[in-house]
């Protein structure tokens, strides 16, 4: 049996071990001689050198079992990673060999399995044991950087030793044999602002004080080296790419201590008068500012403004520029950081001043008035010509030029008012009606005499002043009855008063009866002494068949200055009523006076009913006038159509009828035609045909008869636009038999001989009777 105990032998690739006479001889680490013996397989760890560049293959080591007797009976057998490609042994001695070159950093180790056999039989003389090929490295890849290139930023004005970035690079050799993996940075490019950590590739500054406004980029180069540094080891490089970040280290400065801008007079409010702006070598949010104005001998005429993209001031308009009354301002501006750094305090302070001068220009002005709008009054009884105010405008220039008044007509197109061109003096053209309209709005313009085209407007509100011009009178139509049964001093109606006029201490009216009526009045009228008064019968019962409609006069007055008054007539109608006093029935004259149908509105009615009925006649003779449709009416029937008269004609004695000579006689003299599915409307002339000589065969004047009226339908222009029947009742003049058609007979008709329709019978009787008498009894 095998000894599968493993010896650890450590193998120099030149030398291998010695074989003995019954195991396997070497030596150990310390050069100790080590013999094993009377064991079945005696082998070690194998060591192989990476990247062998001889000419003859790598030998690894050798196999051997005590079973082996030299007589080539044993066979060896190599199984696991690589046997037989990158690993071959010898079948017979044992010896094991590398084939090509390998790589420790594509893989440091193979495992494979050894047994041996019997060469005849194939029979395992020992068992399968496992051993390891390990690849011995050597320095052959150099340090590789995780980035080409790095990106980093760092504050400007840090201080010494301030981290900016860790770079890591990386060596694909063995770490744990030997310095090949061991790796020292240093700084190859960047000093003296920058130095790097040799063992862990941190950057920091190496400089105080780098300012980004006078450098703002830095490029430094990295160098990683291994075998620790020491000569002979490799190296790789990376670049570190180093920008300064700002903060703020600068105060803003005005570029000038003194701002001078024009501005005219007339420029609108809100508008900007100039634009001033600081400079600021900080960028971004370190670079904002703020403008204000400290100190000005304008209070409140101007204002500035910061414009954040642009990181300007704009200087605005609050007031109104008066060149006349000052001609110049002074502003005493200030800009300040709105970001500061307490850390750079010491490099303020982070703001600056300067003096804004702003110069009025003159402009010339229209004319200003006094007031903003004028409020006039005038009585409505003023007589033309009458002076109800003035209004007053004036240049505001140095030139003091004069002014010329006028209204505007757009706001007093009746010609109501007008104004004295010279002092301004507003006066009535016309008489003013309180209770038409209490309040006139007009505009008056003031135009510069040396330059028209500098004009200003004010409304003026002119109130007419109520008299009492107005009398009272019934507040509506009262319609009034008295009962047939009625009782004296019972109340029938309750009367009110308006009056257009507006006292200021408010209406007061007074009723009364009319003098006239005061005598012999069936009612009488008492006054409420509150606008009202009560309508009164003064006697019991009344007859409406006696009279039925009674007038009472009723005098209105009010209680102004002067008094006006009114008589008002009050319709009262005697009507029949029930118990409780309703209404049930009153005359047909009472009915139409309460109608209030008076002789006007029955001449009104008349004349009304007049016109509509011209309407309807001259509707119906323009309907006469309309063009005249087809009988055929249809106009979605677009299929042949036969239209039918249900007319029987006269017989051949109605020789107006038709002429039916023309259908035998195709020689005849063509007439007018006209189409007989409409009414006549437009008459065409006659199409003249030249006559056609007779055909040679029987047929032939038929076929042509026949062509000539479809070329006569076909260009007729007052042919319908739809399919119609045309009939052509000609038989010709070939045929042997002649015509059947007792029609022909119409052509002449004293050659006709019709006595002997009465030999045919009864039947025949009407026609013997028609036909068979004389000529000369035809012609009666």
């Amino acid at each position: 049996t095998l000894d599968r105990s493993p010896v650890f032998w450590s193998l120099r690739r030149t030398t291998g071990g010695r074989k003995g006479s019954t195991g396997w001889t070497g030596q150990d680490t310390n050069g100790v001689s080590l013999r094993r013996s009377k064991r079945g397989w005696m082998w070690n760890q194998f060591f192989l050198l990476e990247e062998y560049t001889g000419s003859d293959q790598q030998y690894v080591g050798k196999l051997h079992s005590d079973s082996d007797r030299g007589d080539g009976s044993v066979k060896y057998v190599l199984t696991g990673e690589g046997a037989g490609t990158l690993f071959k042994i010898d079948e017979k001695s044992g010896d094991i060999h590398a084939t090509k070159r390998l790589d420790r950093e594509e893989k440091a180790y193979y495992i494979l399995h050894a047994k041996a056999v019997n060469r005849f039989t194939n029979q395992a003389l020992e068992g399968e044991s496992e051993f390891i090929i390990k690849i011995h490295d050597i320095n052959d890849n150099e340090p590789r950087f995780t980035k080409d290139l790095y990106m980093a930023r760092v504050p400007e004005m840090s201080d010494i030793g301030t981290s900016v970035i860790q770079v890591t690079a990386t060596d694909a050799d063995d770490a744990t044999y030997g310095n090949s993996a061991k790796v020292v940075y240093s700084i190859l490019e960047g000093q003296p602002y920058f130095s790097v950590d040799p063992e862990t590739g941190l950057i920091k500054t190496a400089l105080p004080g780098m300012d980004r406004e006078v450098k703002e980029n830095y490029q430094v180069v990295i160098q990683a080296k291994d075998m620790a540094g020491q000569m002979g080891g490799l190296s790789g490089t990376t670049t570190v790419s180093i920008s300064l970040s700002d903060v703020n280290d600068n105060p803003p400065r005005f570029t000038k201590t003194l701002y001078e801008f024009r501005v005219p007079e007339s420029t609108e409010l809100g508008s900007a008068v100039g634009v001033i702006r600081a400079m600021d070598a900080d960028i971004g949010e370190n670079a904002e500012m703020d403008y204000r104005i400290i100190s000005t001998d304008g209070p409140g005429m101007f204002d500035i403004t910061t414009n954040k993209s642009k990181q300007q001031g704009i200087v605005m308009l609050r007031k109104p520029l008066d060149f006349e009354k000052k001609r110049q301002y002074s502003l005493r501006v200030q800009v300040e950081n709105v970001h500061i750094n307490p850390r750079f305090f010491s490099m303020g302070p982070f703001k600056d001043e300067a003096t804004i001068k702003i110069i009025v220009e003159d402009v010339d002005e229209p004319p200003v008035f006094e007031r903003a709008s004028y409020v006039m009054e005038v009585k409505e009884d003023a007589p033309r010509n009458t002076v109800i105010g003035s209004v007053s405008a004036s240049d505001p220039d140095d030139k003091n030029s004069l002014v010329r008044y006028s209204i505007d007509r757009r706001t007093d197109m009746d010609r109501v008012f007008n104004v004295h061109a010279g002092n301004g003096s507003v006066f009535i053209l016309r008489e003013l009606d309180r209770e038409e309209y209490a309040w006139h709005n007009i505009s008056i313009i003031a135009t510069e005499f040396n330059n028209p085209r500098q004009s200003s407007r004010v409304p003026v509100y002119v109130r007419v002043l109520d008299i009492n011009d107005n009398a009272p009178t019934f507040a509506t139509n009262y319609e009034t009855f008295v009962c047939e049964n009625a009782k004296a001093n019972q109340r029938i109606q309750t009367v009110s008063a308006t009056d257009p006029d507006e006292p200021l201490g408010g209406h007061r009216f007074f009723f009364s009866l009319a003098q006239e009526a005061a005598g012999k009045a069936n009612f009488s009228v008492r006054d409420n002494k509150d606008n009202t008064a009560w309508i009164l019968t003064r006697r019991n019962n009344y007859n409406s068949l006696q009279k039925s409609i009674y007038h009472v006069p009723v005098v209105i007055s009010d209680g102004e200055f002067p008094m006006q008054s009114s008589t008002n007539t009050l319709t009262i109608r005697v009507c029949t009523c029930d118990r409780e006093g309703n209404m049930k029935l009153c005359n047909a004259e009472a009915l139409t006076a309460r109608a209030g149908l008076s002789t006007g509105a029955m001449v009104a009615i008349l004349l009304c009913i007049i016109i509509l009925l011209m309407i309807v006649v001259l509707f119906a003779a323009l309907r006469r006038q309309r063009k005249k449709e087809p009988l055929i009416i249809s106009k979605e029937d677009v299929r042949d159509n036969v239209v039918s008269y249900n007319d029987e004609g006269g017989g051949e004695e109605d020789t107006q009828a038709f002429d039916i000579g023309t259908l035998r006689n195709p020689e005849a003299i063509e007439e007018s035609k006209q189409r007989r599915d409409i009414v006549p409307e437009t008459f065409y002339p006659p199409i003249r045909r030249p006559v056609l000589p007779p055909a040679q065969d029987n047929n032939g004047d038929v076929r042509d008869f026949i062509n000539q009226r479809l070329q006569d339908n076909d260009s007729d222009p007052t042919a319908p636009p739809y399919d119609s029947l045309a009939t052509y009742a000609y038989e010709g003049n070939g045929s042997i038999a002649e015509s059947l058609s007792s029609l022909e007979s119409v052509t002449t008709e004293g050659d006709q001989d019709y006595n002997y329709l009465s030999e045919w019978g009864p039947r025949f009787k009407k026609l013997a009777d028609m036909y068979g008498g004389d000529n000369s009894d035809r012609d009666s």
